[in-house]
């Protein structure tokens, strides 16, 4: 499965992937509004035998053929029973 990976700049470490390149069709706009002007960062033919470093393969390739996009956000770390972004950590 072909895909596209995009970044905005109002959210950082945030990934939209969408299906082929460009298409953006089934993201909500809401979504697009929220990550602002998008930059392709990497194009990348998806398999089960991929690996991918922040998300889990099958996931993303169910949700390009379902919802039609896939939104990869920063992992989160636990501290004291507390949830912080792990970005909050650097």
């Amino acid at each position: 499965m072909q895909c596209s990976v995009y970044k905005g700049p109002n959210k950082a470490d945030h990934y939209l992937y969408v299906p082929g390149e460009d298409d953006f069709s089934r993201v909500p706009e809401a979504l697009l509004e929220l990550l602002g002007p998008l930059q392709r960062v990497l194009s990348l033919e998806l398999s089960e035998a991929r690996k991918l470093a922040q998300a889990d393969v099958r996931q993303v390739m169910q949700a390009l053929r379902e919802q039609g996009y896939y939104l990869q956000v920063p992992p989160r770390t636990e501290i004291h029973g507390r949830d912080y972004p792990s970005r909050s950590l650097r």
